[in-house]
């Protein structure tokens, strides 16, 4: 139905509207998840590669009840588990596979002069500064390692000995994280990545130990030829510690690369949070004192002045305004409240002084439970994903097989030791699965946090393969199409008035109002008629409208006229069937015409319609407005098809007939009658403006409101969903060649390990391109 605001400016109060039955809140860490079970979020320590993730996630979800999901790109596990089982006990299975394993501490509101925008860079957290420092001083170590070692002209005599000086360091202190998880791993029967490279570089170095100190390597004027594929050398003589640096010092670049990704995405979430109120005066003993918003407390009472966010969700318990609720309730006309009324956090308080009782704070309110929207968007796990995790699973122990058969097969066959030694090691290390592990958890992180940055939460990876389908596109009218601003938009002045005259004193009037609508005249009376004449004697009657003397008349605005001619009612009704809000205006008790304010059609609009088309989409106008309104809007945007006078209720069948017709339907909508037809639709698209159930009930949730960034947020998602199948088909296309390459002693270690590492290399830096996504 379409909605409609009070015919004076001081209408009725009334709160924002609650979001409707059956639409769930977002629970907390480990709230109750209805029917016995509870949820819980635990940080992962120690995961090194997506069989890691994939090795606890079996353990969590062998356990009774449980249901795990674990993430190794947020180091993160999403468990629902039984009431009656306490989160300590998920910690023990974790820590008893052989990792570490704790709940989130609460996040710390920043203060209010703290970069406010977001626009600082995130510092660099401590595991990733300590990541950086292994990885500047192996590289420095081992460059001269590797150039000894591949360009013969540069060996001088004893050349070796300075070798395994600089490479002993990078193999036992830069190397140690993959000991140490290759040795966990072990005792828990269990290998992963980190089991491949370890084995692999250690066996080099230990070759080399013993070819140096026992075997002829280590004699003067030794020289070392450098080949890409494997040859029959006296094993006594050969040294791979470019092999055991050179390996190590790149896994740890890729290890940073992709550590720095996930930073870099993380920052652009936590930027976009920083959004309502920092402090609130609070009342205290009847004295106002200033306190963080994270000190409030249910019950509190607290001072809303005009312009200020209401700090909390709340009760309004003294004094009487308009609230601005653009951000979270998409109504199209700010609505006005007074002692009773219902308020909610991060809105904007447009009139009076508002005194409010706090009803729900912290991750209770709507916008926390926005921003636990903003933080599953990169928890979860696309069907591409889960994959991965199998293969990266079982991939391991089956290289740890071929390698051995590799080295067998070569002894078998050449008898040299030294060939075959190096074609198992050349296994090892190419085969290491990382950029499989990466593909998938980078390109979304990436994404996700670009989205972020341009206004766009990916609920999750699942979405990406839905916009992939879509043909048609359902446009929610109000507040998606539409500004949600009230402006000036027709003036009908009765028999004998003069239009100009008219809005001149109704504009005079209204600029002494705070309440939006009365600014809405205010502002077109001096766009259309020039500078406003005072206004004296100034009254608001709560309800009913405002009165006051201009001019040495006695002018009022709203339903104060008991004298209103028939042409002038019928221009108010008029009006109002076409969805407009129509004000009385008139002076000494007679209305004399009428003044309308509207919600008028975005600037944008227009240019969305296009780029929508663009993607292949065919555009729906739904809206409960009657349909000369909804024509007209339709028109100015430039779309064919309209679907008008719908009840709420009816969206949902109207989705549904769209979908019977064969279409792939996203629906773009801000309200909470929406949500159902948002939950409905193939793809959901809530706009970040509007209620708490539509952004839950959607898909994509479009936090800037507006309606371009619906089809930005469908490009990115298809960006997103092409970057995640390339780097699929590139990391598992490299492990299919390259094995065989290895096996069959065409690939020399240290080539294995360079061609591995820029493996992960290529998968992260083809994912960070999403960053230059506009």
């Amino acid at each position: 139905m379409p909605r409609t605001a009070a015919a004076a400016t001081g209408g009725t109060a009334h709160g924002p509207s609650a979001p409707p039955a059956g639409i769930p809140a977002a629970t907390g860490a480990s709230g109750d998840a209805g029917g016995g079970l509870a949820r819980a979020e635990l940080l992962i320590g120690g995961m090194t590669c997506a069989s890691c993730a994939a090795r606890v996630e079996k353990k969590l979800n062998r356990m009774d009840g449980v249901t795990a999901t674990v993430n190794y790109a947020t180091e993160k596990a999403r468990i629902v588990h039984p009431a009656d089982l306490p989160v300590a006990e998920l910690i023990a299975t974790v820590v008893r596979t052989g990792y570490t394993a704790e709940e989130p501490a609460p996040p710390e509101p920043a203060p209010a002069e703290d970069d406010p925008a977001g626009t600082a860079r995130e510092p660099e957290d401590p595991e990733s500064a300590a990541l950086r420092v292994r990885l500047t001083v192996s590289a420095l170590l081992a460059a001269p390692v590797v150039l000894l070692a591949m360009v013969p002209a540069l060996q001088f005599d004893n050349w070796q000995w300075l070798s395994l000086t600089l490479a002993a360091p990078v193999v036992v202190w830069g190397g140690l994280p993959f000991h140490r998880a290759a040795w966990t791993n072990a005792r828990h029967g269990a290998a992963t990545m980190d089991t491949l490279v370890s084995v692999g570089t250690l066996a080099a170095f230990g070759w080399s130990l013993w070819a140096l100190f026992l075997g002829d390597a280590g004699m003067p004027g030794m020289r070392h030829g450098f080949e890409f594929t494997v040859s029959r050398t006296d094993g006594a003589s050969t040294i791979y510690l470019e092999v055991a640096a050179g390996v190590v010092a790149l896994i740890l670049l890729g290890r940073w690369l992709e550590a720095r990704s996930k930073r870099r995405a993380g920052a652009a979430l936590r930027a976009l949070l920083e959004l309502g109120a920092k402090d609130v005066a609070v009342l205290r003993d009847g004295r106002e004192v200033r306190v963080p918003v994270s000190a409030l407390v249910t019950g509190d009472r607290f001072v809303v002045r005009p312009g200020e966010k209401i700090a909390t969700d709340g009760t309004v318990v003294e004094g009487a305004s308009a609230v601005d609720a653009a951000m979270l309730t998409g109504e199209s006309v700010p609505v006005d409240v007074g002692v009773g009324s219902t308020v909610t956090g991060a809105t904007v308080n447009a009139g009076g002084r508002l005194v409010v009782e706090a009803t729900r704070v912290g991750a209770d309110t709507q916008l926390a439970r926005m921003a636990r929207l903003v933080e599953d968007a990169q928890n979860g796990k696309a069907a591409v994903q889960r994959l991965a995790d199998r293969v990266s699973g079982i991939f391991v122990p089956v290289v740890l097989v071929i390698a051995l058969g590799t080295f067998a097969g070569w002894l078998a066959v050449t008898g040299d030791t030294a060939a075959a030694f190096t074609a198992a090691v050349a296994v090892l290390i190419i085969a290491c699965p990382c950029a499989l592990g990466l593909a998938t958890p980078t390109a979304l992180m990436v994404g996700t946090g670009r989205g972020a940055q341009l206004g766009i939460l990916i609920k999750g990876p699942e979405v990406l393969e839905s916009t992939r389908r879509v043909d048609t596109v359902v446009l929610d009218k109000t507040g998606t199409v539409t500004t949600g601003r009230t402006v000036l938009r027709d003036v009908y002045a009765g028999e004998g008035t003069d239009e100009r005259e008219l809005l001149r004193l109704a504009g005079a009037l209204e600029h002494a109002s705070e309440h939006p609508v009365a600014r809405a005249v205010a502002a077109g009376a001096e766009e259309r008629v020039g500078a406003l004449p005072p206004a004296e004697h100034f009254e608001n009657v709560p309800g009913r409208g405002v009165r006051g003397r201009v001019e040495g008349r006695e002018v009022a605005v709203g339903r104060l006229f008991e004298d209103v001619p028939p042409a002038v009612a019928r221009a108010r009704e008029d009006a109002e069937s076409r969805g407009l809000t129509a004000v009385l205006t008139g002076w000494d008790g007679v209305a004399r015409g009428v003044v309308t304010v509207a919600d008028a059609v975005r600037d944008t609009s227009a240019e969305a319609v296009r780029d929508l088309r663009a993607l292949g989409l065919t555009p729906v106008l739904l809206t409960g407005d009657n349909r000369t309104v909804a024509d007209a809007v339709a028109r100015a945007v430039g779309i064919d098809r309209v679907v008008a006078e719908v009840l709420p209720e009816e969206k949902v069948a109207v989705v549904r007939s769209l979908q019977a017709e064969g279409r792939t339907v996203a629906m773009v909508g801000d309200g909470v009658n929406d949500a159902a037809a948002l939950a409905v639709a193939d793809l959901g698209l809530a706009m970040g403006t509007g209620t708490d159930a539509a952004i839950e009930a959607g898909d994509l949730t479009l936090v800037r409101g507006d309606l371009r960034v619906a089809a930005d947020a469908i490009r990115l998602s298809r960006a997103t969903l092409r970057t995640i199948r390339g780097n699929l088909a590139w990391a598992f296309g490299y492990n299919v060649a390259a094995l065989p390459l290895a096996a069959a002693g065409l690939l020399n270690p240290m080539i294995a390990g360079a061609a591995m590492a820029f493996s992960s290399v290529f998968v992260v830096t083809n994912s960070l391109r999403l960053r230059r996504f506009r």
